[in-house]
């Protein structure tokens, strides 16, 4: 039965937040009603859901700022969104607090053909820079698999990859500048045009810091020459540890294709049946191996790659005859999450970063964790840098199946830390990993990334709750897990 007198004192909040916003924004700006809101509740990542006081939806940097100045003066929580295409629940609405959303800040301010770079507000797409770009010869080179819905703005909050960020980079080495405002609603910039700009460069620490230190507004990135020539192979493997040890030969071969993913059989058979992209069925893994460059450049590459594949056990190899069938085989590994949409009534998409010798160890890991939690899990990797983002099947109208897949993601990120991994490596941490930071970080350093996130926001009010785990929730973790028999100390973790 729900709180009467907290529902009382949330609606009194809620009345004071609104009116205050409704003095800086026009009417039809600010959204508070319950068929309002619920569309905000919840990001990519489904299983958890919130609705905020209230939603704002700005369109000019002054009303940003008057918004910001606002939330900051009565103290209300201010969580950033984009395009709400996240998958660790970063943009999740804080009940107290406000949604503010950035869908209209959506223009391509300039491209620069002559510096390479193009001048973005926060809520353009990814992939429209790349067709801004394209009457030049040029693109932007990061491209996640939501690249056709996810802003630029949420690309910098989650330091975004995509299936090219092997041979390219990260969101952080496509990214030059950054400009925002903080919560206290003053103009603040990360980088510049420059290759190097004074002072400590603090532009590393902005990207990849999930809205916690200020709202991003413009992002200054790097373009890119379009190759003259892309090809790309498919190669078949019978066993999923020979997949795995293929992806170390070719990086210790010398050789970093331009993209090297990885599919189990699992998801090679609800991809093709989505996609019909000419996947190896009767493999247990492929790689797709992308080389580009120029014609001499891709067919020298395409070659070497060949060769260390035979060598590592490939029972076929396929090479892209033409740009139609790359792009074919490309859109199969790009539409792994909606294939799996296909067949399961919810997923989780974990993401994690291991050293890439131990591919075939975390594959192995995860098949004996299907069976441990009794759910399915799809496999799709980032192999060439180590990402996994394996997705585990479930139903999330059944209690029982969501804590099973919660206890099967968190087994997955800690077996990634215990084998000299990470606990994300794309998607960000936002509230689904808090408990996996416990494992990975002690509390010193998790005291120092409070006392940066104070730099910025002394109150706490910009995405609270979110990617640092407090003390209390850490020795909480590690009681649960003395409890479930995983630890014989509470103090075996890094508490």
């Amino acid at each position: 039965m729900r709180d009467a007198t907290s529902d009382a004192a949330r609606g009194v909040r809620q009345q004071e937040v609104v009116e205050a916003l409704h003095s800086v924004l026009p009417a039809d700006a600010v959204l508070y009603t319950p068929e309002d809101t619920t569309p905000y509740e919840c990001d990519g990542l489904t299983a958890y859901r919130q609705r905020p006081l209230c939603v704002v939806l700005p369109e000019t940097e002054a009303q940003v700022q008057a918004v910001l100045r606002t939330c900051h003066a009565l103290r209300v929580p201010v969580v950033a969104r984009g395009a709400g295409t996240g998958l660790s629940g970063g943009a999740m609405p804080h009940a107290e607090g406000v949604t503010l959303s950035l869908a209209r800040f959506n223009r391509i301010l300039e491209i620069d053909p002559v510096s390479r770079t193009a001048r973005v507000q926060c809520g353009v797409r990814n992939l429209a820079i790349s067709e801004a770009a394209a009457p030049h010869g040029l693109y932007y080179a990061p491209d996640p698999s939501s690249q056709i819905a996810c802003t630029i703005g949420g690309n910098v909050a989650e330091n975004s990859g995509g299936v090219h960020c092997l041979k390219y980079g990260l969101t952080l080495h496509n990214v030059l500048e950054v400009r925002g405002y903080t919560i206290e609603g003053e103009p603040v910039r990360f980088g510049g045009g420059a290759l190097d700009t004074p002072g400590i460069d603090l532009l590393p620490l902005v990207v990849g810091s999930e809205g916690m230190l200020a709202v991003t507004l413009e992002v200054r990135v790097k373009l890119v020459p379009k190759p003259q020539l892309g090809r790309c192979i498919m190669a078949s493997f019978d066993d999923v540890r020979k997949a795995g040890d293929a992806v170390a030969a070719v990086i210790a071969a010398g050789i970093i294709p331009a993209g090297l993913e990885m599919m189990d059989g699992p998801m090679t058979a609800a991809v093709e049946d989505f996609v019909h992209a000419g996947y190896d069925l009767s493999a247990a893994a492929i790689l797709l191996c992308e080389s580009d460059g120029t014609p001499e450049e891709v067919e020298e590459e395409i070659g070497r790659m060949s060769d260390v594949l035979r060598a590592s056990g490939a029972t076929a190899i396929t090479v892209s005859r033409d740009e139609a069938q790359r792009l074919k085989f490309w859109s199969g590994r790009k539409n792994a999450f909606p294939a799996s949409g296909r067949i399961s009534p919810d997923y989780m998409c974990m993401d994690s970063t291991i050293p890439r010798k131990r591919l075939a160890d975390i594959l192995q890991a995860i098949a004996q964790m299907e069976e441990k939690y009794q759910l399915r899990c799809l496999n799709v990797f980032h192999a060439g840098d180590g990402n996994l983002h394996p997705l585990i099947l479930f139903d999330a109208n059944d209690p029982d199946q969501l804590h099973r897949c919660e206890q099967f993601g968190a087994d997955i990120l800690e077996t990634s830390v215990a084998m000299g991994g990470t606990v994300t490596g794309e998607h960000g941490v936002g509230i689904e990993k808090l408990n996996s930071m416990c494992v990975q970080f002690s509390a010193a350093e998790n005291a120092q990334m409070f006392a940066l996130k104070a730099a910025f926001d002394s109150e706490g009010l910009l995405n609270p709750g979110k990617v640092i785990p407090t003390l209390h929730r850490c020795a909480e973790y590690g009681k649960m897990l003395v409890r479930s028999g995983k630890l014989s100390h509470p103090d075996l973790p890094r508490y």
